[in-house]
C-alpha cells in the first residue's frame, strides 16, 4: 500500500493531478486508514498511468472513464471519434491563427483590398489619422450595408486620388476640421470643391457614382465625427446646391 505522494511519483504526475482525477471520478479515492492516510494499491498506480497516458494523448477527461471500461472494438471506435473531433479543433485553430496573422495587415482585416489601398494612399498623401479612421469606419459600414455601391464608390475614389486638385482639396478638408467656423477659407474651399465636382461630372463623359441619401444619412449618423467648421462647411455646400 502506497501514499498519494508515492502514487504520483510512480505514475509521473503531480499530487494535484491525482486529486483532479479523484474529483472527475476517474480514480477512486480510498478512505483514510487509522493513521489518517489514504493508501493506494498497485492497481491504482496502473489505472493512474492509463489515465495519464490517455490525457496526454489528447483524450478529453470526460471520455477517459468510458475508454477505461471499453472493450477493444468500443475503444477503437471511441478513439476514431475523438481523433475526428481533434482534427476539427485543429482546423479551427488553424483558421483562427490565419485571422490573427491578418490582424497585422491592419485595415485589410475589415475592408476590401481596394478600400485598404485607398486608405493607404490617403496616409501617403499626409492625411491625418483622425480622417483615415473616419474613412475606414465609413467604408466598413458601406461595404456591409451596400457592397455594390461601395465597390463603385471606391473605384471612383481611387481614380480621384490621382488628381492633384482632389488631393489638395482633401488635405484642406482634413485641415479645416480645426479651423474656426468663421474662417473665410471655408467659403473658398466649398467653392473649389463645387467647381472640381462639376468639372469631373462633365469631363470625359464620366459621372460620379451616387449613393442612396438614406444610406448617406446612416453613415453620417454612425460615424459621428464632426466639428463646428465642418458643420459650417456643410451648410455652405447645402446652400450653394439650393
Amino acid at each position: 500500500m502506497i501514499t498519494i505522494g508515492q502514487l504520483a511519483q510512480y505514475a509521473g504526475v503531480t499530487i494535484k493531478a491525482v486529486r483532479v482525477y479523484h474529483g472527475r471520478g476517474l480514480l477512486p479515492e480510498p478512505p483514510r486508514d487509522s493513521s489518517g492516510y489514504r493508501r493506494y494499491s498497485a492497481e491504482d498506480a496502473i489505472d493512474l498511468v492509463k489515465i495519464k497516458t490517455l490525457a496526454q494523448a489528447g483524450v478529453p477527461l470526460a471520455r477517459i472513464k468510458e475508454l477505461l471500461a471499453a472493450n477493444s472494438d468500443e475503444f477503437a471506435a471511441a478513439i476514431a471519434e475523438i481523433d475526428r473531433a481533434l482534427a476539427e479543433h485543429a482546423e479551427e485553430i488553424r483558421r483562427t491563427r490565419e485571422r490573427i496573422v491578418e490582424l497585422s495587415s491592419g485595415d485589410r482585416l475589415f475592408v476590401s483590398a481596394e478600400v485598404a489601398e485607398y486608405l493607404e494612399r490617403l496616409r501617403r498623401l499626409g492625411v491625418g489619422d483622425r480622417a483615415v479612421r473616419m474613412e475606414r469606419d465609413i467604408w466598413i459600414l458601406l461595404q456591409s450595408v451596400a457592397p455594390k455601391q461601395a465597390a463603385d464608390w471606391v473605384a471612383d475614389k481611387l481614380d480621384a486620388i490621382d488628381d492633384p486638385e482632389f488631393e489638395a482639396i482633401y488635405l484642406d478638408y482634413d485641415a479645416a476640421f480645426d479651423w474656426s467656423p468663421d474662417d473665410p477659407r471655408l467659403m473658398e474651399l466649398a467653392d473649389r470643391t463645387r467647381r472640381w465636382l462639376a468639372s469631373r461630372r462633365t469631363g470625359a463623359g464620366r459621372t460620379t457614382p451616387a449613393l442612396d441619401p438614406k444610406l448617406v444619412g446612416l453613415v453620417n449618423e454612425s460615424v459621428g465625427i464632426t466639428s463646428p467648421s465642418w458643420e459650417r462647411l456643410a451648410q455652405i455646400v447645402r446652400k450653394a446646391a439650393e
